[in-house]
């Protein structure tokens, strides 16, 4: 399979960054603090096999009161951006982000298509990840969550990034069920990310590409296999 797309659209979490340590260990972390309960990773990707889990704050929420007893969203969401982003002097989980890919290679890919970004980050996160790296420059186009008033998996994300382009012309990457079928709903041609043997590859593989995801790649970078 060769692709040619004109506009290159990633998801942030899980295909440009590894956010095991950062979004994942939040979740965790905010699970304990509420429960008791230590979970495991894997788990998470139990919960991000369904849709409606995009937004991490919701998953962490209802996996709360699956335990029991419930917390309102709201208090489940301070709690968790106090470990996601860490109080002084101490520092977040987002210090423990790393990038999946490096600039120098973004920067190229940037010479044969548009690249932007379609996240279901905050404004403020993703700034934040952007700010003082050559990524900031790469991505001149980008929405977030504050961005749009229906989150994935709702289209308009992916359809204010069009702005009238022709959809074949377009490819998304993401590794998510509602990255997916935000795709499907808005026409896009979509590819799949996921590690080889990890435990998102063996939880959504599957569902992705019943989703329609034209291929499932083991990393971000192996979207040179593709280009025409």
């Amino acid at each position: 399979m060769k692709l040619a797309p004109k506009l290159i659209i990633f998801d942030v979490d899980g295909v440009l960054l590894d956010v095991h340590g950062s979004f994942h260990k939040s979740i965790v972390d905010t699970v304990h603090f509420f429960t008791r309960r230590k979970v495991t990773y894997a788990e998470i990707h139990q919960w991000k096999n369904r849709s409606g889990y995009n937004d991490d704050w919701r998953l962490t929420t209802d996996w709360i009161a699956s335990i029991g007893p419930a917390v309102p969203y709201e208090k489940v969401k301070a709690r968790f951006q106090k470990f996601y982003w860490g109080t002084k002097p101490c520092p977040g989980n987002v210090s423990r982000e790393r990038w999946l890919i490096t600039h120098k290679r973004l920067e190229r890919w940037s010479r044969r298509a548009e690249l932007a970004l379609f996240t279901g980050r905050t404004r403020r996160e993703l700034r934040h990840t952007l700010e003082g790296t050559d990524a900031s420059k790469i991505f001149r186009r980008t929405v977030t969550m504050d961005d749009v008033k229906k989150g994935k998996p709702d289209p308009e994300g992916l359809r204010l990034l069009l702005n009238g382009m022709p959809r074949r012309e377009a490819l998304y990457l993401g590794d998510n069920i509602d990255d997916a079928l935000s795709a499907k709903r808005a026409r896009v041609p979509f590819v799949g990310v996921l590690p080889h043997g990890s435990d998102a590859h063996q939880a959504r593989a599957a569902r992705l590409r019943e989703l329609g995801a034209l291929e499932i790649l083991h990393s971000v970078r192996d979207l040179e296999k593709l280009w025409a």
